[in-house]
This record gives structure tokens, sequence and C-alpha cells, in this order.
């Protein structure tokens, strides 16, 4: 039974039954794992080791797999909020019960998907997402897995993506450091003023650069004693050199947006944007 029990957790902790037997698995010690609960029955043709991932159980359940955020939160990549799960299953396709709350895509994958699995390509993966979330929360998931290397741009151009997947890829770049760094420039286009990431200024690289003097530095939840101060000190620095500083962190650019837009705008009203 060890080798059983290893067996599925190498398949991520929930493996279809006929996977396990070409593996050499006889039908008899699966059915007897299972009797001994030593292993789930979630559906049948699938089991599950009981330390499983309770997604990947469902998945298995209902007949579907993780995709969109919810599988875009599990690969690492940046993730604003996920305020329910997402899974996908073919067109027509019958799905056993999902979670309340679960929202089901139902479409045709652009990679295929392999009967055993539970999780969807990162490339459907993006696929979806594109079409589900709004711009700029997709975006900044776009170029989060750029970025991480999870895929390739010219690979994403080969595929028979739909429309909105290809806009989103022409307009991801690599710059920002996070998705709050990709929200700046979309919310801020509209004063048609230059705005460059990761300016190196005062032997740092500062966030963004509107125009000339216009510093606008986001601050992650990492931004506290030693590299609290040190910001401090690189703020008086350029000060000192003519730049105006507006500091901002998470919560004020997900959730307090119209104040910092208040800040920037009556910022450049003023012209602290301009070189004096």
């Amino acid at each position: 039974m060890t080798d059983l029990l290893a067996a599925v957790r190498d398949a991520g902790g929930v493996a279809r039954v006929s996977a396990l037997r070409a593996r050499g698995q006889p039908r008899r010690g699966i059915d007897h794992a299972v009797a001994s609960g030593a292993l789930e029955r979630p559906r049948n043709g699938w089991v599950a080791a009981p330390e499983a991932d309770p997604l990947l159980v469902a998945a298995a359940r209902a007949g579907v797999v993780l995709t969109c955020l919810t599988q875009a939160r599990r690969l690492g990549l940046w993730v604003l909020h996920e305020p329910q799960v997402h899974v996908a299953a073919p067109p027509h396709a019958h799905v056993g019960d999902v979670r309340e709350g679960t929202r089901v895509h139902w479409s045709r994958p652009v990679v295929p998907r392999h009967p055993d699995s539970l999780v969807d390509p990162i490339e459907n993966v993006l696929s979806l997402l594109a079409g589900c979330v709004p711009h700029e929360e997709a975006l900044a998931v776009w170029e989060s897995a750029l970025r991480q290397g999870a895929v390739t741009r010219e690979a994403l151009r080969r595929l028979p993506m739909p429309t909105t997947a290809r806009m989103l890829l022409e307009e991801c770049s690599l710059i920002s450091d996070s998705g709050l760094e990709t929200f700046i420039p979309l919310r801020l286009r509209f004063l048609r003023l230059p705005i460059r990431q990761q300016v190196r200024l005062a032997g740092h690289a500062v966030d963004f650069l509107l125009g000339d003097r216009l510093v606008l530095q986001v601050d992650g939840g990492h931004h506290v004693g030693p590299q609290r101060r040190s910001d401090i000190d690189h703020d008086a620095r350029l000060t000192l050199q003519g730049y105006h500083v507006i500091r901002v962190d998470f919560a004020q650019v997900v959730a307090g947006w119209p104040e910092v837009h208040d800040l920037i705008v009556r910022a450049v009203a003023q012209g602290l944007h301009l070189a004096r």
C-alpha cells in the first residue's frame, strides 16, 4: 500500500484510478485502500489522499478542472482577489455538484485538457481570465505569468486565443514588479504625460516618474523596518535633487484610489512634474 499512497501523492493527492492501474497498481489494492480509509473516493474512477487539497477533491467530485483566478493563484501568479472558485468544463458536459458560488466556465480549451488532470494548463487559465475579470486585473495576472516565465509571449501568439486575450497580450509589459504597478499606467493614461517605470534616481530605482520631476512610489507589505527607513532616506535625497515624491501603499491603490488620483492630478496641475 505504501507504493500506492506514494503514487497518489505524486499525482498531486488526487488521481484517476485508470492512471494508477496503468502504473501497475492493482484494482484490488486500490479498493482495499479505500475500504480501510487510507484513500477516499470522491467520485467513481477517482481516489484521493486524506490530506489532498480540498479544491482538487471537489474538482474530481464534480468532473471539472480548476482554472481562471483560482488556478492562477495556485500557480503563484499575482491575483488581486479571488471572490469565488473558478472551474471549467467543455460545453454541454455533464458536471456533478459544485460548491455554491462556484463560477463554471463552459468553454472549449485553447490547449487540450488531459482527462487525468484536475487543473487547466496556464494557456487556458489566461485565456479564460481575459474575459472574466476587469481589464486591469487581467493584465496584472498576464504580466505576472510572463514575468515569472510561466509562459512566453511567442508561444501565446501562436495559439488561437480570443480577441480579448490577444489584445491583453500585446499590452503586456515586463517592467512592473507587481500587479499594483500594472494598474498605475492604465489609470493615469488620461493625463497624456510620459510615465516611465523603474527609473534610477538618486541611487535607487523609483516605481514611476511622471513627466520630468513627479515621482510616484507604491509600497507593498515589505516596506517596514529597515526598508521603510531606506525609503524615507531616498525620498529626502530625491527632494533635495528637485523631485516631488508621492508615496502610497497597497490599500490606497486598491481601495482608496480616488484620493491618490486627487493627489496626482493636483500635483500635475501645479506643474510639479515639470523641470524648473
